[in-house]
């Protein structure tokens, strides 16, 4: 019995949205996302205040999240919604 079915393994990446690094700790992922930074997370970003008629530039931090995702695929010689063969 040949296998029809070769899903490929899909590794998703993603950062939450950047704030004051003190208030990060508490930030958590997406649904379905696992954190894989801990702590106040990386400090890679700005984030930014408006105050009256100016905008100013912080620097602040962010988490890595990361999710795993299964994409059905048909292995090789097979194709179709059921992965037929010839």
């Amino acid at each position: 019995q040949m296998k029809k079915q070769c899903d490929q393994k899909l590794l998703i990446r993603m950062k939450t949205k950047c704030v004051p690094c003190s208030l990060n700790f508490e930030t958590q992922c997406p649904a379905g996302y696992t954190k894989i930074t801990n702590g106040t997370g990386i400090p890679d970003c700005r984030y930014y205040l408006e105050i009256k008629t100016h905008t100013l530039s912080f620097p602040g931090c962010r988490h890595h999240c990361m999710k795993e995702f299964e994409q059905p695929e048909c292995c090789k010689g097979h194709w179709g919604p059921n992965c037929m063969g010839k």
